[in-house]
């Protein structure tokens, strides 16, 4: 066999192999007398027909199959032997194929990038520091308290907060729009649901009363005939309700499944996950700003075949989240631009983490993974189900594994890097659009 290799441009390579002809004729014969004993042909006795009728008859179909295996079993010996790394699978071009010829084919493929990990150093972090306050516990506390909330009608004017069922008709320059009239619609004030100025125009209003809303459409309105134009609404405010919420006690506590049905049972079991929560929140804020000082200090060139096989990664789950509850035929085709720099720099990522693993042998720390596991398994009514549903799942824990393994090259990049504690509140670090 002979090869030769060409950089074609960036981590492109072409392969020109040559596989003598003797390699691919001993096989086509060889396999030409298995089906020789096989084959009925009319005429002859099972097995019987001569060699040169099957060649006649089979000998074309044989000998792709025969070069398709060559040229898959000659790559492969060529890149080990080249000491190559594909990334991705190659395109052959084989020459025309003519039996008693040398079979001659070009293989195209890029390969992994030389990466050096550089200035971790230069990677500069600021992690918050939260604690949990009392205050804070109240706040979530109020939250559950109003998950669990009645509504009661009320005499008064609708106020933020207030429930109000409402009907409307929308119109622009006295003629009514599509989707703009609504019967007994309902709306949580306070909510930002509508368009600027609805929600403020009906609070102060009582059941019973009508009103009539000047508003404007955003430019940015999802709806194109709509944008920057200015509206008229006929508004019936039919009902008010107000929100009453439960009394923080021991018969609140039940809803909740606790052992203990009781305030402080409750308020401990809510501390501990809001404190796993922020663990969470933080160690991901951290990993983003780690990830974001490798991407601005390391440049890498990435693979074209890599960056597609991550477009289609990041396609399939942008399908799977807007479209669960269509019909997969019905859903659109995203286009790769829509995902491209994200996939690039995924994969940069990967391969500077990746990097990192190699270049420091690390090995995944099995109780790290064990830790990941209690975490997620924390969440949940019975833990040790949840433990032993993963432990006894080889997809999981693999994966499981694998996020264990990233978290110790990111605790590498932080051993180096320039961390600065920040003291911020909860709402600031779970709730940064609120607090904003």
């Amino acid at each position: 066999m002979q090869v030769s290799v060409e950089t074609t441009q960036g981590l492109e390579r072409r392969l020109n192999i040559v596989v003598p002809a003797a390699s691919i004729d001993s096989e086509v014969k060889s396999r030409l007398r298995e089906l020789a004993k096989r084959q009925r042909i009319d005429g002859f006795r099972p097995g019987k027909a001569p060699v040169s009728i099957i060649q006649k008859r089979f000998g074309s179909a044989v000998l792709q199959e025969v070069a398709s295996e060559q040229m898959q079993r000659s790559f492969y010996e060529a890149i080990v032997e080249n000491k190559l790394t594909p990334a991705g699978a190659p395109q052959f071009a084989p020459s025309a194929l003519e039996s008693g010829k040398d079979l001659a084919f070009t293989a195209i493929f890029e390969v992994y990038p030389e990466i050096t990990v550089a200035a971790l150093d230069k990677v500069e972090v600021t992690k918050p520091t939260v604690e949990i306050t009392e205050a804070d516990l109240s706040n979530m506390l109020d939250t559950l308290r109003k998950q669990h909330a009645k509504w009661e009608d009320k005499a008064d004017a609708a106020a933020t907060g207030d429930r109000v069922t409402m009907d409307f008709v929308g119109s622009i320059d006295g003629e009514e729009f599509e989707g703009g009239k609504a019967t007994d619609f309902v709306l949580e004030l306070g909510q930002g649901r509508m368009i600027p100025g609805f929600e403020e125009g009906v609070i102060g209003k009582a059941a019973g009363e009508e009103t009539t809303l000047e508003v404007t459409f955003p430019a940015d309105y999802h709806a194109e005939n709509l944008k920057g134009k200015a509206a008229s609404f006929a508004v019936t405010v039919k009902k008010v309700e107000g929100q009453v919420l439960p009394e923080l006690n021991d018969e609140f506590a039940t809803l909740f499944g606790l052992a203990d049905a009781s305030v402080d049972a409750l308020k401990a079991e809510v501390k501990k996950n809001m404190e796993r929560e922020l663990k969470q929140s933080i160690k991901g804020k951290v990993k983003d700003q780690v990830i974001k000082g490798l991407l601005a200090n390391n440049e890498v060139e990435v693979p074209k075949s890599l960056i597609a096989s991550e477009v289609d990664v990041l396609r399939q789950q942008a399908l799977q989240r807007f479209g669960q509850n269509m019909d997969p035929k019905q859903l659109p085709e995203l286009p790769a631009s829509l995902f491209e720099e994200q996939a690039k720099d995924r994969v940069k990522v990967g391969l500077l983490l990746g990097e990192i693993i190699k270049t420091n042998q690390l090995k995944v720390d099995e109780a790290k993974v064990q830790e990941l596991i209690d975490n997620v398994a924390s969440a949940y009514e019975d833990p040790a189900e949840v433990v032993q549903y993963y432990t006894t799942n080889k997809e999981l824990m693999q994966s499981m594994r694998n996020v264990a393994l990233e978290e110790q090259a990111i605790e590498v990049v932080l051993a180096a890097a320039k961390v600065t504690e920040q003291a911020a509140a909860f709402d600031e670090i779970m709730n940064p659009k609120s607090a904003n």
